[in-house]
């Protein structure tokens, strides 16, 4: 692909221009919210423009056979004889994901001036979001792994500006700060494996004519390498890599921050659970894939990928056993996403980077209409976000029922008709392929069942039975219900794109050729597979409507189904499994200690010996200031007065007044006369 066209040349223009709105919105003042909209969705407008330029320069290649990838270099600075130099690539990963997240990103932000009218911060809210998306593009252009963690930085910095929108609220603040913290603990050793790859392969750039950290030459290096346990540096450094996608992509066990998400603006829940910051570590595991599998043979694998492989298979099952038990409609959403992204996981780890993507991509269109059909329903319902104070609201919202029912299905994998059936059972029989274990198989297809019964609970006591709020709900205006159906349209349409008969995502993200097959259908075991998936989706979606759609929720205090049934796991699935008192109870109290012992040994030990120390030096200072006042300064005085005494009667006799000194010589005469008389006469006695 020629690296000349404009397009490539200026492609960091599709993160620069949310970049350059999100600092021109900063400027504005408060009031001017329309602008502050206009120029967010102008920019990402801009940039949705040159990310289908982009798209299509790579489709053409493709289409007449041609290489599909190209990277643009270029030195950053120089230090010595070393050149460091930064880039972006565009191949087809970057150019669906640039599509992807521009498009869905549009209708969010289009969205949020519709939920956000009322807000008193728009202005502000639309420069986070502008900068928020700006800093994922950057992710997804990048041609280095430094380019890359500067934005992946900017990304974890916009997602705490954002959960914490709302920051008078406690429970937002708390979140954003979660967030933050969480996954830069992944983030840590993400940056440890960024300069261990530099350090072995002098490069951080993906791509460079064959010198890239992840070309064959360079992996072959790290695979001569050798760290601790019988690694090589190339797992190594692919498992500390892995650790800053798991932070990021809310995996076990650094999940934690990723369901606290939903504290902050639903227009954001959508832009940070669907399009953005989770999809940001599923990217990365792909976009650094070769590194993860170097060395891999034929009906084997690495231990980097088994890794990333069960860690996302038991994510997977976490996150659906906890939306069961969730009431509310963003948390459940949340616990979703945690789940689905696990299902990605393990598609990149079994299956390739193409059927975890094609995942990840159908899952980013139906996961923003859940979101922004939650907002939707938030917002008739005039904030409220429990689903047991709703019920019946597909009357008086009927699109956001049907839209909402379309978002359900496909992330239930409801056969043939939604996207998310093709892309979820493409992982399902990758996993069941998977020649080391059938373990994540298993995880896999109970969470699939589980994904069908939570959505059913969710739909059945949101739009089914009897209103059980107290203010009247709405259907929210157009400008929020027309991206709906938009998304709708694609959470439906999607599928076609990776059917067995026409696999058109594969091959476009694999560079290899098309065609019509119906003989796809006809591997062996996967009409079985696909039949046993789809038995288990209805057995979700019977159980869920038998237990909450046949008799309808009347009393919105009432306890729950599962929880009248068993009490005890109703309520470790409530809980979250308590993941979070687990930490609070371990790591946070060893960090409690820790900090106690610092202030301790700050405050006591060195702060005592810094005292002691200052103590001496005062006790020095005031033996000196005596010594100096007492002795020599009163020494030196007395002195002085003595010398003024005795000058004082000099200066007296030295007065230069002559009768002075006339009766001083007859008083000094009268005296020697005394003095000689009475000599004489002492001497006249002795003679006697």
């Amino acid at each position: 692909m020629n690296a000349n066209v404009w397009i490539v040349q200026n492609l960091w223009l599709i993160p620069a221009i949310p970049m350059v709105a999100a600092g021109l919105i900063a400027l504005l003042k408060q009031p001017q919210r329309k602008a502050s909209a206009s120029l967010a969705i102008g920019g990402l407008g801009i940039s949705l423009l040159l990310a289908i330029s982009a798209f299509t320069h790579v489709l053409s290649a493709w289409s007449s056979g041609a290489f599909t990838r190209s990277a643009v270099n270029f030195t950053w600075f120089e230090i010595g004889t070393t050149h460091f130099q930064l880039g972006w690539v565009l191949d087809p990963l970057a150019a669906v994901m640039l599509v992807m997240v521009t498009f869905v990103g549009l209708l969010i932000f289009i969205y949020s001036t519709g939920y956000m009218a009322h807000d008193e911060n728009f202005t502000r809210f639309f420069c986070f979001l502008s900068l928020f998306a700006g800093a994922m593009l950057g992710v997804l252009i990048a041609n280095n792994l430094l380019l890359l963690f500067m934005c992946w930085e900017i990304v974890g910095l916009t997602s705490y500006l954002l959960i914490g929108f709302w920051y008078h609220k406690p429970s937002a603040a708390a979140a954003a700060k979660k967030a933050f913290l969480t996954t830069r603990v992944g983030d840590i050793f993400f940056l440890l494996g960024i300069v261990w790859l530099f350090s072995q392969t002098g490069t951080l750039l993906f791509y460079d004519n064959g010198a890239g950290a992840i070309e064959p030459a360079a992996l072959a290096t790290l695979l001569s390498q050798h760290a601790a346990l019988g690694l090589t540096a190339a797992t190594a450094i692919g498992l500390l890599i892995f650790a800053g996608a798991a932070g990021k992509s809310g995996q076990l066990p650094l999940h934690v921050w990723l369901p606290d998400a939903m504290e902050g603006p639903t227009p954001v829940s959508a832009l940070i659970h669907a399009a953005t910051m989770v999809a940001a570590g599923v990217y990365l595991v792909a976009r650094v894939y070769p590194l993860m599998s170097a060395g891999a043979t034929p009906g084997s694998t690495t231990v980097a990928l088994t890794v990333v492989a069960w860690i996302g298979a038991l994510t997977a099952l976490f996150g659906a056993l906890v939306a069961v038990a969730q009431n509310d409609i963003k948390r459940i959403l949340a616990y979703s996403t945690v789940s689905q992204l696990g299902y990605m996981m393990v598609g990149l780890a079994t299956g390739g980077v193409a059927i975890g993507m094609f995942h990840l991509i159908t899952h980013a269109f139906f996961k923003a209409l859940l979101f922004l059909g939650a907002g939707s329903v938030i917002h008739g319902c005039h904030e409220e976000q429990d689903i047991r104070h709703m019920g019946g609201l597909r009357k008086s919202m009927p699109v956001t029922f049907l839209t909402y029912s379309v978002g359900m299905l496909a992330l239930s994998g409801f056969p043939i008709v939604f996207s998310g059936f093709w892309s979820k059972d493409a992982i399902v029989g990758a996993a069941f392929a998977w020649p080391i274990s059938k373990g994540p198989f298993v995880l896999l297809i109970i969470g699939a069942l589980l994904t069908a019964f939570y959505m059913t609970r969710q739909v059945a006591q949101v739009f089914f039975g009897s209103y059980r709020g107290h203010a009247h709900p709405h259907e929210s205006p157009r400008v929020m219900t027309v991206p709906l159906a938009i998304l709708a349209v694609f959470a439906v349409g999607l599928g076609i794109l990776g059917t067995p008969a026409w696999p058109w995502f594969t091959s476009f993200i694999e560079s290899k050729p098309l065609a019509l097959d119906f003989a796809g259908f006809s591997e062996p075991g996967l009409l079985p597979l696909m039949a046993f998936a789809t038995l288990l989706v209805f057995i979700g979606l019977g159980l869920g409507w038998m237990l909450y759609g046949r008799k309808p929720v009347n009393d919105p205090h009432a306890p729950d189904v599962l929880q009248q049934a068993s009490p005890v796991v109703y309520s470790w699935l409530a809980g979250r499994l308590f993941w979070d008192e687990l930490y609070a109870a371990t790591i946070l109290r060893w960090y409690a200690a820790l900090a106690w012992l610092a202030d301790f040994l700050d405050r006591r030990l060195w702060g005592g010996i810094v005292s002691a120390v200052s103590a001496s030096f005062t006790g020095l200072g005031w033996f000196n200031k005596s010594v100096d006042s007492q002795w020599i300064d009163g020494g030196f005085d007395k002195g002085c007065e003595e010398l003024v005494t005795t000058g004082g009667v000099l200066a007296w006799l030295q007065a230069g007044r002559t009768p002075g000194y006339l009766r001083s010589m007859l008083v000094g005469l009268l005296v020697l006369a005394g003095l000689a008389l009475a000599i004489g006469a002492s001497l006249g006695q002795v003679r006697l």
